[in-house]
């Protein structure tokens, strides 16, 4: 396990924020203690404290975990961009929309039916009709009703 298949592999989570809830948060966090109250996906909260534990540590002091825990390790926003090199999260998304395209196999051209519909019927069936009766309701009990009348 290297340090860059790490990074790597907390940066996937913390840019699929650019599509959808990552589980980071936009607060940090006084207390791990006050990630109980927040809602954050499991996976995301056992990273949260991954990074909080780590943070403890004197060897990685200077990494300052804790204070960056709530998003992943990462100090910062982890799409900031740079003058030299830039990219807009829309252009990046049309990208990966555009390889899938590519790699997603075109839907067939025919199309199979596998039904037949037929008109049946208005109004309730024999069965239908005499539930109907006996629960006290429908046709059949109005006629009763009025026949009797």
């Amino acid at each position: 396990m290297t340090e860059g298949k790490v990074a790597g592999y907390v940066a996937k989570y913390a840019t699929k924020g650019t599509e959808a809830a990552t589980g980071t948060l936009d607060h940090r966090l006084k207390r791990i203690t006050d990630l109980w109250f927040e809602s954050v996906p499991e996976h995301a909260a056992r990273m949260i404290r991954t990074a909080w534990a780590l943070g403890a540590r004197d060897d990685l002091k200077h990494l300052n975990l804790r204070k960056w825990a709530h998003m992943l390790g990462f100090r910062g926003h982890f799409s900031t961009k740079t003058r030299t090199y830039s990219t807009t999260l829309g252009a990046l998304r049309a990208a990966r929309a555009a390889w899938h395209r590519r790699h997603t196999p075109p839907p067939s051209p025919t199309t199979l039916v596998l039904a037949h519909w037929a008109y049946d019927g208005t109004g309730l069936t024999s069965d239908l009709a005499r539930l109907a009766v006996l629960i006290g309701g429908g046709p059949a009990r109005e006629q009763e009703v009025t026949a009797g009348a």
